[in-house]
């Protein structure tokens, strides 16, 4: 069978997966987040931490919950990074302080950066007790504020958004931690280990020495990915066969990735009362998403058919065109594994996966992260529409006035503000360009690759950016906090404006928000926003690598 046939038969296979869950889950979790009844373990949850299940909290409250709890998991997972050399199954890990603030916001805003070698800078205890309790309740958290703005555009002349604890304890133990448990076992059959034993050094072929790392990875890998999150238990990410051995277990864990975010837009179909609504957001979500693993495989396929082949930096097990599948997705989501090494692929093809993240990574973007993101956008282009062909903007019956559409700007510039500053910077600033591998416009995108992944809370990186310096982390920590908590904070503050309005009923005068047109400036608007923000940079990066 031919590398273009395999490679076709594989997006079939993943596409039709996720067309099978698509409607069941995505129905699921509507029931999820509107069912009055509590399940007996959770009403455990809510007496154990005192919070009352039946009150509802307004925008302000419900965004000071989600940051007060995110900063609390800041603090005491950096504490436990800087204090793993006491704690059990130690076995020599320790992290600088400024790392370890690094890693510690990183993993709180499902970022996933890693400016340490994963098997190296984190204990097994660490990675088990701190990092993949981290990644359960980041993508919850997102999950969370999504529905939290689904409900500002649901209900009518209010102000309650809900309960964030809630909301938090549902998507874990309802959506998140099931679907996770079963994801493991399948990894864990498809060859991905799942032990505590002890390193052991083995004579390589070459007669040198490796260390082989054991520890719990199946069950972090399945989160890893199911949560958009990111982070490898090994440097190598996807790429090492301990957490992706096969063919079998790569395709699991790009379906895993994208089976929460592309399942949303039937939820927020559900809720809204018109499942059309949720059909046009998952049509502009796939054909971005169709697009931009056109132009990556097709640059990775044109490089690989080069003098020298085009692989370096691809992990000879899953060849071209599963790599271009996987770095699209990851990038098209916050999850920023990976299974290939972005620096090494082509110009297009990695500027392709930069300008994913670009996008603002909502095709589909990561749990909750995703579907927020295209609502903004879809708030953007009622707007714009409603202007050229002179008609109220409204979006499923909420009119989209001067308040609205400030906030849903603000939240829209938070993370080009932060990427083109920290860039500029770094390309002045000698603590930044010394750590670059290239020079000229590889350079440029590898620095600029880096502060995106940060900003958009993706965690990818081009490995030849060597970021672990206290001026890179703490940056790079404060682009992950803002570019998360940022944009939340606004879309909360959007959703109370929402909730305040009398739901109006549709129209003839209504723009219709559900017809191919709809989608067709849909996707335009997101793409040139993200185009004229974006391109002066893009073409000075790959782009004049590219045509150099």
């Amino acid at each position: 069978m031919s590398d273009t046939v395999s490679g076709l038969l594989t997006i079939a296979v993943l596409v039709a997966a996720l067309a099978i869950v698509h409607v069941p889950l995505g129905n699921w979790m509507a029931k999820v987040f509107t069912d009055e009844r509590h399940w007996r373990g959770e009403r455990l949850v809510y007496r154990l931490v005192r919070v009352d299940p039946t009150s509802e909290q307004r925008w302000t409250t419900y965004a000071v919950a989600v940051v007060a709890f995110s900063v609390v998991g800041v603090v005491l997972l950096f504490l436990v990074l800087v204090l793993q050399s006491v704690l059990p199954l130690a076995r020599g890990a320790a992290m600088n302080v400024d790392t370890a603030v690094n890693t510690a916001v990183s993993f709180v805003t499902n970022t996933n950066w890693q400016s340490y070698a994963g098997e190296a800078g984190t204990s097994p205890f660490v990675q088990t007790v701190g990092l993949t309790v981290q990644n359960f309740v980041s993508p919850a958290v997102g999950l969370a504020v999504a529905v939290a703005l689904v409900r500002g555009l649901v209900r009518s002349s209010g102000a309650a958004l809900g309960n964030f604890w809630v909301d938090l304890v549902r998507g874990l133990f309802r959506v998140i931690v099931p679907i996770a448990l079963v994801g493991a076992v399948v990894l864990l059959l498809g060859g991905v280990i799942q032990n505590l034993t002890e390193p052991t050094t083995v004579t390589t072929l070459s007669g040198g020495h490796q260390v082989i790392q054991g520890g719990l990875v199946a069950s972090q890998e399945a989160i890893k990915e199911l949560g958009t999150n990111g982070g490898g238990y090994f440097n190598a990410n996807s790429a090492h066969p301990f957490e992706n051995p096969n063919a079998f277990t790569n395709l699991v864990e790009i379906f895993l990735l994208l089976v929460i975010p592309f399942s949303l837009p039937r939820t927020y179909g559900v809720m809204v009362g018109d499942r059309r609504q949720g059909w046009t957001v998952l049509g502009f979500m796939a054909t971005l998403w169709v697009l931009m693993l056109s132009v990556v495989t097709w640059s990775e396929v044109h490089a690989a058919s080069g003098p020298l082949a085009g692989m370096e930096g691809k992990e000879l097990r899953f060849g071209v065109w599963p790599s271009a599948l996987f770095a699209t997705s990851t990038t098209a989501t916050s999850t920023g594994a990976v299974n290939s090494m972005h620096e090494s692929f082509s110009a297009l093809g990695g500027g392709g996966a930069l300008f994913n993240m670009m996008l603002g990574e909502l095709s589909p973007g990561g749990v909750g992260t995703g579907l927020y993101s295209a609502l903004l956008v879809a708030v953007l282009t009622v707007f714009l529409a409603g202007l050229m062909v002179g008609r109220t903007p409204e979006l499923v019956g909420k009119q989209i006035g001067r308040r609205e559409i400030t906030l849903t700007a603000l939240a829209v510039l938070v993370m080009p503000t932060l990427v083109l500053a920290f860039t500029g910077i770094g390309m002045v600033a000698p603590l930044v360009s010394s750590q670059m591998l290239a020079t000229g416009p590889h350079g440029l995108t590898e620095v600029m690759y880096a502060y995106t992944s940060a900003a958009n809370n993706n965690g990818s990186a081009f490995a030849g950016f060597s970021a672990d310096t206290p001026y890179t982390n703490l940056t790079l920590a404060l682009c992950m906090f803002l570019g998360r908590f940022a944009p939340i904070v606004l879309v909360l503050a959007l959703a109370g404006s929402l909730v305040a309005q009398r739901r109006r009923p549709i129209t003839a005068g209504t723009l219709p928000t559900h017809t191919p047109t709809f989608i067709g400036l849909f996707v335009g608007v997101a793409v040139i926003v993200g185009g004229l923000t974006f391109f002066p940079a893009l073409a000075l990066g790959p782009l004049a690598e590219a045509l150099s």
